[in-house]
């Protein structure tokens, strides 16, 4: 596995070094109370980060945006019905999410790419090398959510919910920079991992945490984070009631942007032209099992 710091600049360096000095949590809980201050005086932010972020409200169940009540109503809008029809084979993965493709391609020996040159390993991720143990050789998909994407979180494929796993840690920005240039960058941040068991076998995402992303929350449990304490949580689902999911279905959402880490325990192609930088759409399918 190649873990080792890569070559960066000055710039990227400080910015780096400035990032580990901040007070990350608390700036980020200072921005989840303000995100849901309910006044017309978020109408002008809203109407700004529209444009700036080139935000398409025609695809919002609500397209006016003075009807939020808060950022974060507006931030994590539902899509309106029939926004994002799925391919009819139930053995295509879908996206989970809009975004970019930050990496993809296969898992070797437990080991994920994060940038050129640098790698870390599945079990780092999940919190524990039994949950990795499925998706030693399997396949992953790294995604990226920009500020102005759509930020809800939905099922690749129809599973249902085997353990969910709140890893604490830090809070850097997952911004291509950062993604190039800290290493173990995802197995630093505070993440939520969820495995499910689906008729194509074992498959987990990592809903992993950033700067001002102050909370996550899933459909089953409401909001994970943030949390107390610095202990490794594992909520277990196989013997309490069961949580299943349709492939398509909105598992949970971030509130304010960051990544989602997709890994399959098979080895998949995938679909021609899904490169790093390309961009993607949540149904888009992604590879057929």
């Amino acid at each position: 596995m190649n873990s080792t710091a890569p070559t960066v600049g000055v710039a990227t360096r400080l910015r780096l070094w400035l990032f580990t000095c901040l007070p990350q949590h608390a700036l980020s809980r200072v921005v989840f109370h303000l995100t849901r201050v309910r006044t017309r005086l978020k109408d002008p932010l809203v109407r700004w980060f529209i444009r700036r972020y080139g935000v398409d409200m025609r695809e919002a169940a609500d397209p006016d945006p003075a009807a939020y009540a808060s950022f974060n109503e507006f931030f994590t809008r539902p899509l309106r019905a029939g926004a994002r029809p799925l391919p009819g084979d139930d053995a295509s993965v879908v996206s989970p999410v809009d975004g970019r493709i930050s990496q993809i391609g296969r898992i070797t020996e437990g080991a994920i790419i994060q940038a050129k040159g640098i790698d870390y390993t599945a079990a780092a991720l999940l919190g524990g090398s039994d949950l990795a143990r499925d998706f030693a050789d399997g396949s992953f998909a790294t995604l990226y959510l920009a500020p102005g994407d759509y930020h809800r979180i939905h099922m690749p494929l129809a599973g249902r919910l085997q353990q969910m796993v709140h890893v604490p840690g830090r809070l850097y920005s997952v911004a291509p920079w950062t993604v190039a240039g800290l290493p173990g960058l995802f197995t630093r941040n505070e993440r939520v991992c969820t495995i499910f068991s689906t008729a194509h076998g074992p498959l987990a995402m990592a809903w992993v945490g950033a700067i001002n992303v102050a909370a996550i929350e899933t459909v089953w449990s409401g909001l994970v984070t943030p949390p107390r304490g610095r202990r490794i949580r594992r909520t277990d689902y196989t013997s309490s009631t069961p949580v299943e999911l349709d492939r398509g279905a909105e598992a949970g959402r971030f509130n304010m942007g960051s990544t989602v880490i997709l890994l399959l325990a098979h080895g998949v192609t995938w679909d021609a032209g899904l490169l790093p930088g390309e961009r993607v759409r949540m149904g888009q399918r992604l590879a057929r099992i």
